[in-house]
């Protein structure tokens, strides 16, 4: 007869701890990267770290909640559409309504609270293509792009509202899900090559066409994209405007060196970089804490990541597979643009560094993806452990 164990019992602790980790480190710098300017303009200079906190016990509770939660319940069908819904119709209203922050109408003020719609469409389309995909599992082997039409027409349409607000940074993150998503899906390899030599390609050529035309086949509205791209190229040809970020982030992870200035010592943050406690918090991490402990923080991420992918690779269910996959393919998608922006390895796109940076929408979105990843791992000892 099946041993019956308590869920807490079957805790991964190789994913909660380094998640818990990461979380009260953010918090450190978020406090750090914020809190002179705020003194210098006559606020209360633990207000942002406050605000991130009030978000945090918020994730606490959810993956609580999440954790839980009876795997079967993911899986309803209803509930993801229900959430699909309510999520399209917020993205409409941002659209029209939404308070705007550096030229996106991104977010809307709720009780006080800055909320992204755009960070939970991650989530949910992942949870929605990870069910989608585990029901058609034969007919993806056998016709798969009738399979994913439908699914990929609804995904894709909520992306490309998100591209118009304009947050083409969310929109391509949510995009390479996707594609990650499909191709974890069983689909033949033929697939996977011409996804990848494709995407090389129309990568490829749309960088030289956006040289060429220097950016005028985008409309006005989309005109910052073109900026991005020709001037990640050489940032300082232009380092007192557009390439003012660029500029000043090669600068703060000069300057802290192997060890760092030391904590809250960071000089670039002091009104040299603009948002440095968001897009550019890694760069402020190296400055005050070394380049040593910078890689250590990315060691104990990719750990993490590594640890969730192998819970997909794992599992026995495709869907439980599936959303696991998708889940630690979209923070190392987030975590390369991240820095590949702040290194000029790729242009800038606003995505905020996994954990770390500001931000109570992405904290709180990222947490309920952790919160699913421990509840699959705990269901997936079960069945191996034969336990109820």
């Amino acid at each position: 007869m099946p041993k019956k164990v308590k869920k807490r019992h079957l805790m991964d602790y190789t994913i909660l701890i380094p998640y818990l980790i990461l979380c009260a480190l953010g918090l450190i710098m978020v406090y750090s990267s914020t809190s002179y300017l705020l003194l210098e303009n006559g606020q209360n200079p633990m207000s942002s770290v406050i605000n991130q906190s009030v978000f945090w016990v918020l994730s606490l509770v959810a993956i609580a909640l999440l954790y839980k939660m009876k795997t079967d319940v993911l899986k309803n069908q209803r509930l993801i559409m229900i959430a699909f819904v309510v999520l399209g119709l917020l993205l409409i209203i941002v659209l029209f309504f939404g308070k705007e922050v550096n030229g996106a109408k991104g977010w809307l003020t709720i009780a006080g609270f800055s909320i992204q719609p755009a960070e939970y469409l991650k989530i949910i389309a992942i949870w929605y293509l990870s069910l989608t995909l585990a029901n058609r599992q034969n007919g993806v082997q056998k016709d798969f792009v009738g399979s994913i039409k439908r699914p990929l027409a609804l995904v894709l349409g909520l992306t490309v509202i998100v591209a118009i607000l304009p947050d083409f940074g969310n929109a391509t993150v949510i995009f390479l899900i996707v594609l990650v998503m499909l191709l974890a899906s069983g689909v033949n390899y033929y697939y996977t090559w011409i996804v990848g030599i494709g995407g090389v390609g129309l990568s490829i050529f749309v960088i030289w066409l956006m040289n060429v035309t220097h950016g005028k086949i985008l409309p006005a509205r989309l005109q910052y994209i073109y900026s991005r791209f020709s001037i990640f190229q050489n940032p300082f040809a232009d380092e007192l405007d557009k390439g003012h970020q660029m500029v000043n982030g090669y600068y703060a992870i000069f300057n802290g060196g192997l060890f760092g200035r030391g904590l809250g010592n960071s000089i670039q943050k002091k009104g040299f970089l603009q948002e440095a406690q968001t897009d550019f918090i890694f760069a402020i991490v190296v400055e005050e804490l070394g380049l040593i402990m910078a890689v250590l923080i990315l060691a104990l991420l990719f750990f993490m990541i590594a640890r969730i992918i192998l819970v997909g690779i794992r599992s026995s269910d495709p869907f439980n597979s599936l959303l696991c996959i998708g889940v630690g393919g979209m923070f190392l998608i987030q975590v390369f643009i991240n820095l590949g922006g702040i290194t000029g390895v790729i242009p800038l796109t606003g995505i905020t560094f996994p954990f770390l940076s500001q931000g109570g929408s992405s904290l709180l979105m990222l947490s309920v993806c952790v919160g699913f990843v421990l509840n699959i791992s705990a269901d997936e000892k079960r069945k191996n452990l034969g336990l109820y």
